[in-house]
């Protein structure tokens, strides 16, 4: 059986998960995710939270702003709380508030583990299905490089700021090629699925911006 392929945030490593990891047949790649913790597939990524961070994300309202980006960037993002004392500095309502906010607002389901070599195995399994049972791809930049036209395509369309691999494909869907997205007004960018005028501003802005190189 083929190995699957996890990336892993660099932040992540200092749990130890690397570890768990070794007991089953997957590469781990770590390097700086810009949403989630862990990436599993091209629609799949994974938050993870033991009991005391997930209560003071809360607090300071970094849970949710997370929530978002995943959203912004995956299709199916996932939220992973790890631990067995979820009640007990915050007031339980606040608890239940916020747990039926990320369910019901935001969409995110949410699996629950005691450790973090359950945590381990649970991303595998979220993985392997993934990549072995439904064919999906690891989001193409972080792979080598692409292996079809198809894929050269969403991989320059998913270097534009703010466009995920969903965000490329929905791009190239409505503009049937990446030098029509280019070319295409702001107004007409937003035009497009899953693309907002923030992100339509910001595209248009470093497509026009003169390229200044640095001095040496």
């Amino acid at each position: 059986m083929a190995k699957v392929l996890i990336f892993v945030d660099k932040r992540e490593l200092a749990s130890g998960i690397r570890d768990y990891f070794s007991q089953f047949e997957c590469v781990i790649h770590d390097k700086m995710l810009v949403s989630g913790d862990y990436i599993v597939s091209d629609r799949i990524a994974i938050e993870r939270k033991t009991t005391s961070d997930f209560v003071k994300s809360i607090i300071d309202r970094r849970l949710f702003q997370q929530l978002k980006n995943m959203k912004e960037n995956f299709e199916k993002p996932l939220l992973i709380i790890e631990g067995k004392d979820l009640y007990g500095t915050l007031h339980p309502n606040a608890i239940r508030g916020a747990l039926a906010s990320i369910t019901f607002d935001y969409e995110v389901p949410i699996i629950w583990t005691k450790t973090l070599a359950e945590t381990a195995g649970m991303i595998y399994w979220i993985a392997r299905k993934e990549q072995i049972d439904h064919r999906r791809e690891v989001p193409i930049r972080g792979s080598k490089k692409a292996q079809s036209p198809e894929q050269e395509q969403e991989y320059l369309v998913h270097g534009l700021p703010g466009i995920s691999i969903v965000r490329a494909r929905s791009l190239l869907e409505h503009f049937k090629t990446p030098v029509n997205i280019f070319n295409a007004s702001e107004k007409e960018l937003k035009g497009a699925t899953n693309v907002g005028p923030k992100t339509a501003k910001t595209i248009r802005k470093i497509l026009e911006r003169e390229y200044i190189p640095k001095k040496k």
